[in-house]
């Protein structure tokens, strides 16, 4: 049976071919392109491309130009507002009827939104197309409505800017008087609570300032209030007597007073310029960048 199946594929390649040199010939003849018929009548069908699902645009990037102040239309928030503005940056603010009753012409330049900080929902609309948020937002009276408008309106409008992508968020908060803590305790634990809430959600772009007793010109319906006229004198003293700020129980209330002009460019500063490190700035902090150009 050996003997048959060589004959039978064994290939007569000649007796002076060699039986390797003979395979190598066929093989070769199987693999090239002669060895393919050829359909003369054949017809290529055309390459066939699918459409690709459209694809959304992605929403415009925030202006790095335009920031949201909250408690715009208080004294450290106006201040900040028209810092902001004298520098060409967009400014909106957020109330709970709109653009307030205020006849100063800076007013009329700040794009004025409607929503309450206490009803998340309604904060979404005016932080679209916003890079930064400061917020001046702070008020006194019982230690819950005190809690409660320092902290939980502040930690409302963290979140929601976080939800929304903004990078930076400078919180104006407040410096430690030691006794007067204890004395206005919702106050305080409002802060502090914003405070934490900042330093988790914008640990890269969160600034949080703490000045003492700010002074300036402060307007009551139509009447202005010169608390530079207290302020003023009291900084000039106080601030190079530091290490009296360390003394038991009275040490805090030394902390020397600052200028809402001086926190208002520092807040403005701290919200738009990228490199401005994260983290808490103290009084004397915020005297030593007022100061810088």
């Amino acid at each position: 049976s050996t003997a048959v199946a060589s004959r039978i594929w064994r290939p007569d390649c000649g007796a002076k071919s060699s039986y390797f040199s003979c395979c190598r010939d066929i093989i070769g003849k199987a693999f090239s392109s002669d060895a393919t018929p050829r359909d003369s009548g054949r017809v290529d069908e055309p390459f066939k491309v699918e459409e690709a699902e459209p694809v959304k645009a992605a929403p415009p990037p925030p202006s790095p130009d335009k920031l949201l102040v909250l408690g715009g239309s208080g004294f450290v928030g106006s201040h900040v507002c028209k810092e902001a503005l004298e520098r060409g940056f967009v400014v909106s603010s957020l109330n709970r009827s709109g653009k307030p009753s205020i006849s100063e012409s800076w007013a009329d330049k700040v794009i004025w939104n409607q929503g309450n900080l206490l009803e998340p929902a309604s904060l979404e609309d005016s932080m679209d197309g916003v890079s930064a948020v400061v917020s001046c937002v702070g008020g006194f009276g019982s230690n819950s409505q005190m809690f409660k408008i320092n902290g939980t309106a502040n930690i409302n409008a963290i979140r929601v800017a976080a939800e929304k992508g903004i990078k930076r968020f400078v919180y104006v908060s407040a410096a430690d008087f030691g006794l007067v803590n204890y004395l206005l305790q919702g106050y305080y634990e409002g802060k502090r609570a914003a405070e934490a809430e900042l330093l988790s959600k914008f640990t890269y772009g969160g600034v949080i300032l703490r000045p003492g007793f700010i002074h300036g010109t402060r307007r009551v319906g139509n009447v202005n209030i010169p608390l530079g006229l207290v302020g003023s004198p009291m900084q000039m003293v106080l601030q190079n007597a530091k290490p009296l700020t360390r003394l038991p129980l009275v040490g805090p209330m030394l902390t020397p007073p600052v200028s809402a002009t001086s926190v208002a460019k520092v807040a403005v500063r701290a919200a738009t310029d990228p490199v401005f490190p994260p983290g808490i700035v103290d009084v004397y902090g915020i005297m030593r960048y007022s100061e810088q150009k």
